[in-house]
């Protein structure tokens, strides 16, 4: 391994011992090459972190922090989101530091705000070459704690009218990468006002999100 090789214990202890490092206990906001707004849905992680620690006894910052592959910090982050709607770029560098953090025990959550998926499946292979994207089952514990989701990810947003879709890298039989398309949790995360959501809606997309948080941090 490269540059990062060093960081693989530290990042470790941050990850096993959640919250004795600093960082630990925020969540990570990941900064991406390529043009896609990767900071679009600015109120949806706040909201995600509020509804967490008042739903299922999370203890997590209030306020996300962005984060830069190639930086020290990606390994103080148990857990990263993901979004946008356009193209995605990861370096080799980039792919290499994305790997040994999953393998490591972090977790990278991508939640497509629409048109990001065409550029991210040519991208996810750089990470994980020797892996195949699954589809994830609704039985999986992702779909059934702290809630139930009988038929697997809710719909939140129309957009082109297509089944939501759970896709996942899986390392030694865990979770390490979820992408989440054809749904838009995190606009169902954002303010009311902002996309005018039903409240139905938005808690369906805020209680996905909590398993989602629940998953990351249990396994």
């Amino acid at each position: 391994m490269k540059f990062y090789q060093k960081h693989f214990f530290l990042f470790l202890s941050c990850v096993v011992l959640f919250g004795t490092c600093a960082g630990a206990q925020s969540l990570g906001l990941l900064k991406y090459k390529g043009g896609g707004d990767w900071y679009a849905n600015p109120t949806a992680l706040p909201n995600l972190v509020q509804f967490c620690n008042a739903a299922i006894g999370t203890q997590l910052e209030a306020n996300a922090q962005t984060v830069e592959l190639g930086r020290d910090e990606l390994f103080q982050y148990p857990f990263l989101h993901m979004t946008g709607h356009g193209n995605v770029l990861f370096s080799p560098e980039e792919a290499e530091a994305l790997r040994l953090y999953l393998l490591a025990g972090g977790f990278l959550h991508i939640d497509d705000n629409y048109g990001m998926a065409p550029y991210l499946l040519k991208e996810l292979p750089k990470i994980f070459p020797d892996k195949e994207l699954e589809e994830i089952g609704s039985d999986h514990p992702i779909f059934t704690e702290p809630y139930r989701f009988a038929e697997g990810l809710p719909k939140i947003h129309e957009h082109d009218g297509k089944r939501p879709r759970a896709l996942g890298y899986f390392h030694e039989g865990r979770l390490v990468l979820l992408f989440t398309l054809e749904t838009d949790l995190g606009d169902g995360w954002e303010d009311p006002e902002v996309h005018n959501d039903p409240e139905a809606v938005r808690r369906k997309a805020l209680q996905m999100g909590a398993n989602i948080i629940h998953y990351a941090f249990k396994n």
